[in-house]
């Protein structure tokens, strides 16, 4: 996970030409022994975060618990068709390393997730989280439908307001409609569960997020 690289975006034509198969993935989650492609159960939602480097990331969704049906990491938002890590870690796919959340509404709101999105990691960096720079680990969320994406906006700008009463910088955070997701490899699937000593780049900014925890905004 310790690449430096230009935090410049590839273009459509300059970005590597990828593969028109899949890459090989786990088919069940380590932790929950879910289907991690699915089938997913009638009624559950999907979300789609980018917040640094996917390990630690993942890890903060699957932690939550009851209410989280599978988490999964991959690429998004990018160029190249079913990119390999490598691929990613080159700068030459325009992807961000994200996780994929498939959740059950009725058991955890979108809002308590971008809670935990938003509180893990500092969304003020551009491309870049902590000592990890390059486009990959860009601050995203890629949102499914309207609601999604009015939640999405209302926390942005709320916590936009709570960190400016501490002296951060604006939010750099991409909010869009949700790309194709393209699963990493095997052995980044909840790789800190496998490997819990493993490296985590991770730190929020300290400063509490008031969306999901009833605060109503707007």
């Amino acid at each position: 996970m310790f690449f430096k690289k230009s935090a410049a975006m590839p273009t459509a034509e300059t970005a590597l030409k990828g593969r028109q198969t899949p890459i090989a993935t786990a088919r069940n989650h380590f932790v929950s022994k879910k289907p991690l492609q699915g089938p997913y159960a009638d009624g559950q939602e999907t979300a789609m975060f980018g917040l640094g480097c996917f390990w630690g990331a993942e890890r903060k969704f699957w932690q939550l618990g009851a209410g989280v049906h599978v988490t999964a990491v991959g690429y998004a938002a990018g160029f190249t068709p079913n990119p390999t890590y490598d691929e990613v870690c080159s700068g030459q796919t325009g992807h961000n390393e994200v996780v994929l959340v498939v959740f059950d509404p009725k058991a955890i709101s979108y809002e308590r997730l971008l809670k935990v999105f938003w509180e893990s990691h500092d969304p003020t960096q551009g491309m870049r989280q902590g000592n990890d720079v390059g486009t990959q680990y860009r601050s995203g969320i890629y949102v499914y439908s309207p609601a999604q994406r009015a939640a999405a906006e209302a926390s942005k700008a709320a916590y936009g307001a709570a960190l400016e009463d501490k002296g951060f910088e604006p939010i750099t955070t991409e909010i869009r409609d949700a790309p194709e997701f393209y699963f990493a490899e095997d052995y980044h699937q909840q790789y800190l569960a496998k490997n819990p000593s493993g490296y985590c780049g991770l730190g929020g900014t300290g400063v509490a997020c008031p969306i999901g925890t009833g605060v109503r905004v707007g």
